[in-house]
């Protein structure tokens, strides 16, 4: 099964809300909409930032914008004003998502 870059079929912009965060994630076309609607699970996510704990993610689908919306709700560790991280607002989690290799089936990219 092929792999791609996340960042080659989209755009992503995140933010923090007390402890935790979201990222949008918006294909730069239709046919990227659909396989990111496909492939970019919350379970996924989830395990790609493992390591930040961010809690139990959950996806929002905006097929009108062709994005994908995930909230994490822990992965700030406490937020902003309390957390000890690099990033304790949030601002790098959507470039960070971007690097994320989705397993693709071989026809998906056509």
């Amino acid at each position: 099964m092929p792999a791609i870059r996340l960042g080659d079929i989209a755009y992503a912009r995140s933010g923090d809300k007390g402890a935790g965060a979201n990222i949008g994630v918006i294909a730069r076309e239709p046919r990227g909409y659909e396989i990111l609607e496909k492939h970019l699970t919350a379970d996924l996510v989830e395990r790609y930032f493992a390591p930040l704990q961010p809690g139990k993610v959950i996806r929002y689908e905006l097929p009108n914008l062709g994005a994908l919306n995930f909230i994490l709700p822990h992965i700030l560790d406490g937020g902003g004003s309390v957390s000890l991280r690099t990033d304790a607002q949030g601002k790098a989690l959507g470039q960070a998502i971007l690097e994320l290799r989705l397993e693709i089936d071989a026809n998906a990219t056509t």
